[in-house]
């Protein structure tokens, strides 16, 4: 393991420590405790888990983002998968869905009506979906390389997420007016802003990724989407980066929305912007 936190830093991979010892966890089909127990008592591991382990941080090496290489990224209380095709589910997305699932439990109708507009990987929809077992969840995903991907993680746990494949733009018409939760992590780098980190510009797909020249395309057009879908009074919640609390505020507030709001995330930066319909 030590050997191992050694490539992973000399690689400039940013917690090389912790890593290694996930990637150990996911070779020995243990935990990260049961690694870091082991390796205070010296415990032997079996050769096919130590070539198993060499090979994971062999690909860790070349900066593939971890998730990759198990093939699963945890978000609540889910383990989903993913891999290339799929942005992989990011922690501070995890506060973000609180604003939905919050909402759909203060709710008074029996059954209320969830949409997550971009699913991806199903993060988003599958939470809602598990949190709130009354609530009617749809997962709205374009790219036919995330798809799988979603339908995949919707079938594995069991849930009832209605899965459509389709464009946030014009996305369920036939649920117009009837929605009370909007949810996004829509993509919203700059076409410009390319990320430095390789995890990211590298594996992460482009369409999860750039919103055009000031990130805000993808936000225009899921505030109409949302308008048009929402009941009266409900709620819009919106991804962004921190930077763009402002602007996300003002493109809800040109789009009929009152009192857009911008939320910090549990490491204190803008991350989340709602609105009520």
């Amino acid at each position: 393991m030590r050997e191992a936190a050694a490539a992973l830093a000399a690689a400039a991979v940013p917690t090389p420590q912790v890593d290694a010892e996930l990637l150990l966890a996911w070779a020995t089909d243990t935990s990260r405790g049961a690694v870091q127990a082991r390796a205070m008592t010296g415990g032997a591991i079996a050769s096919e888990h130590v070539e198993r382990f060499r090979h994971a941080v062999a690909r860790r090496v070349t900066r593939e983002p971890l998730q990759h290489v198990t093939g699963e990224a945890h978000f609540r209380a889910l383990t989903l998968a993913v891999g290339p095709g799929v942005f992989v589910p990011r922690p501070e997305t995890e506060s973000v869905v609180q604003f939905g699932i919050d909402a759909l439990r203060a709710t008074a109708v029996p059954e209320p009506i969830a949409v997550d507009l971009g699913s991806g990987s199903g993060a988003i929809a599958i939470a809602m979906d598990t949190e709130v077992p009354n609530a009617l969840v749809y997962a709205v995903e374009r790219s036919p390389e995330a798809l799988p991907w979603t339908r995949r993680n919707v079938d594995a746990h069991g849930g009832t997420v209605r899965l459509v494949e389709g464009d946030l733009a014009d996305a369920l018409p036939e649920l117009d007016g009837r929605v009370s939760v909007v949810v996004s992590n829509p993509p919203y780098v700059p076409d410009d802003a390319v990320p430095i980190d390789p995890e990211v510009r590298d594996h992460d797909p482009a369409l999860a990724l750039y919103g055009g020249p000031d990130g805000l395309d993808a936000v225009r057009a899921l505030t109409e989407t949302a308008w048009r879908l929402l009941v009266p009074g409900g709620l819009v919640v919106v991804e962004h980066a921190e930077q763009q609390g402002a602007g996300v505020r003002a493109v809800l507030a040109a789009g009929g929305f009152r009192s857009p709001e911008t939320h910090v995330d549990l490491t204190g930066r803008d991350r989340t912007t709602t609105a009520t319909r």
